[in-house]
């Protein structure tokens, strides 16, 4: 059997700009940590199931928002600044080529490209303007000019993700039961399958991934219905 190389095969990497992915993974996993320690708290505090819903739905709406401006703003933020400081670079390729060349060639000769041949792939860059802007960028900055992620992908991919997480251990008590345990359950399961998910972007084992993610989880809630518990006798004292 041949084994046929992975660069001959176009889109043989993940997409790791951060456009859909991170606030998705994000979105869910705060979602589902959120409402679980959300009804986690209302639960121990000894509040009617209608509580427990009407707060796990107002966490969900509340969340969902926040987490979609937030990320609208973030990413935008960060664009602006790739924005500034690429208009920045252009102008010192205009105003001073030959210095912002050999900046580039010393770039290369730190990684081991002998320094004659550094040179002329930088004068042949310099050449071509627009290529020499994204060449520069990608050099000094660490970042692909004309691959940013879009705010919008990533505020409603955040507010979905996020929708869809805190709605699960929500999913007991709007199916008719009535338990706690039942609906912290659910949520449990929930974290554990978003966690073992995300490893296969991440070449991460799944029962480790999803084992983490489930840790992660019942550390909140345990936190959240302690105070439940604790506020709860005291309101009734």
């Amino acid at each position: 059997m041949t084994d046929t190389p992975a660069a001959l095969h176009e889109g043989h990497h993940a997409d790791v700009s951060g456009g859909w992915l991170r606030p998705a993974v994000f979105g869910a996993m705060d979602g589902l940590v959120t409402n679980i320690a959300l009804i986690a708290g209302v639960g121990g505090g000894g509040v009617s199931p209608h509580s427990i819903v009407l707060t796990g739905v107002a966490g969900l709406v509340a969340g969902a928002i926040s987490m979609g401006l937030g990320e609208y703003t973030s990413v935008r933020s960060a664009n602006e600044q790739v924005a500034a400081e690429v208009a920045k670079e252009r102008r010192e390729l205009e105003r001073h080529p030959e210095a912002e060349a050999r900046e580039l060639a010393d770039a290369w000769v730190a990684r081991g490209l002998p320094r004659d041949l550094a040179m002329q792939v930088a004068e042949a860059v310099r050449a071509n303007p627009e290529e020499a802007l994204r060449v520069h960028v990608r050099e000094e900055l660490g970042v692909d000019p004309d691959d940013q992620p879009s705010p919008w992908v990533a505020a409603i991919s955040s507010f979905l993700f996020f929708s869809a997480g805190a709605l699960i251990p929500l999913l007991t008590y709007l199916l008719g039961a009535t338990s706690l345990w039942l609906a912290l359950a659910v949520g449990g399961v929930g974290l554990f399958a978003a966690g073992a998910i995300v490893a296969r972007f991440t070449n991460r084992a799944w029962w480790s991934s999803g084992l983490r993610q489930l840790l992660l989880g019942v550390a909140a809630a345990a936190a959240t219905y302690l105070v439940g518990t604790l506020i709860g006798v005291q309101g009734g004292l």
